[in-house]
């Protein structure tokens, strides 16, 4: 079959600096936002003029450093006509060579005309629907599977790139930092500590997560065994009902959403990803950045990072007894979870790196630029 271009030319350009424009029409900071920000800022810091176009006052806006240049058209929905044109009268104003557009709001409300200067790439993170993304010029998609669905789907071939994503540097916590954190978070020194990250939505499992920590014993080892849910959402009231049922419910740790999850990372011994639909999962990347063990389920995602090599376990989806099985069989095994824990961070550090994700994308900027 047809097969994905990976034609990402190393030299040939010059010293051309190249002005890329990034939209988004999101109103949350969840993972394609925080991507968003962290490709923006990873091309600024290559010398690269970047601009950000978002909606006034949403989170994202807020985490983008200050140089970085940003335009705010409410993008109310994907009929936003408004919006429409003063983004075709930006880019005919601006002649950026790259438009590039995240997820559907922001990908409808861009129609650039061909031949006129400016590439429509439009990144896909998921498995949208594929009809309003149709009129781009080009497009990427962060997973070899969302690629094959669009080659599936009748898109030309010269014009679907696979590039994946990255997760932002991190600064190790030191050993009183991390005190402190447990100190305050009432966790024990001595415990064994179970994290997962994300957004409290029904796609992202955590009531099949806190079903699987149910299942596992107080103590492993003759170390308590406690659980740190990073995030928020509209199911935290439900979850914590959940919670409120469990047997030592006391040692179920609720953070709230955390711009910086990193200390929380840190203090981890093994991390879950408990998704029913995850078309990546960049919790698995941000794990496997923080040199820890990560348990996932089996959605494409999660199946297409994690290999056969041990730099993971997977579990069906949905399947609480499986995922507790697994979650204690790294607890209550030193050697599997370092191994796989070292498996991980080479993988994100040689093909999950800022430096590779940012180079591909700029060498394709530069393919596809007239």
């Amino acid at each position: 079959g047809e097969s994905i271009h990976w034609r990402y030319s190393t030299g040939g350009y010059g010293i051309r600096i190249m002005h890329s424009v990034h939209i988004i029409g999101s109103s949350g900071l969840g993972g394609a936002e925080s991507f968003y920000a962290r490709l923006i800022h990873g091309l600024h810091r290559q010398g690269d003029r970047v601009t950000a176009i978002n909606r006034p006052d949403s989170p994202v806006s807020r985490v983008l450093d200050q140089s970085i240049t940003q335009v705010h058209p409410r993008m109310v929905n994907h009929f936003d006509f408004i919006s429409r044109m003063q983004i075709r009268r930006f880019a005919r104003l601006e002649q950026p060579e790259i438009i590039q557009t995240y997820m559907t709001r922001a990908t409808t409300l861009t129609h650039i005309p061909e031949g006129r200067g400016t590439v429509h790439v439009a990144r896909l993170g998921g498995y949208y629907r594929l009809k309003r993304f149709s009129h781009a010029h080009a497009w990427v998609g962060n997973t070899r599977g969302i690629c094959d669905y669009m080659l599936e789907n009748g898109f030309p071939a010269d014009r679907v790139f696979y590039i994946g994503n990255f997760v932002g540097d991190i600064q190790s916590s030191s050993e009183a930092e991390k005190a402190a954190t447990r100190s305050e978070s009432g966790i024990p020194d001595d415990a064994l500590v179970v994290s997962a990250a994300g957004r409290f939505i029904e796609k992202k499992g955590f009531d099949v997560l806190l079903e699987a920590f149910a299942r596992l014993p107080a103590e492993i080892d003759d170390r308590p065994v406690h659980l740190i849910l990073i995030g928020d959402g509209r199911m935290r009231e439900k979850l914590e009902r959940q919670a409120s049922a469990i047997e030592g419910k006391e040692r179920i740790h609720w953070t709230g959403w955390q711009t910086n999850p990193g200390p929380w990372y840190q203090l981890a011994d093994v991390c879950v990803c408990p998704s029913h639909d995850e078309p990546l999962g960049n919790v698995i990347l941000e794990a496997w950045r923080h040199g820890k063990p990560i348990v996932s389920t089996r959605t494409m995602g999660g199946e297409e990072l994690i290999s056969d090599s041990g730099d993971g376990l997977l579990v069906p989806v949905g399947d609480a007894q499986g995922m507790s099985a697994a979650i204690g069989r790294y607890l209550t095994d030193p050697d599997l979870r370092a191994a796989n824990a070292a498996a991980g961070l080479q993988r994100v550090t040689a093909e999950f790196s800022e430096a590779a994700i940012v180079s591909q994308y700029r060498d394709l900027y530069r393919q596809l630029a007239p």
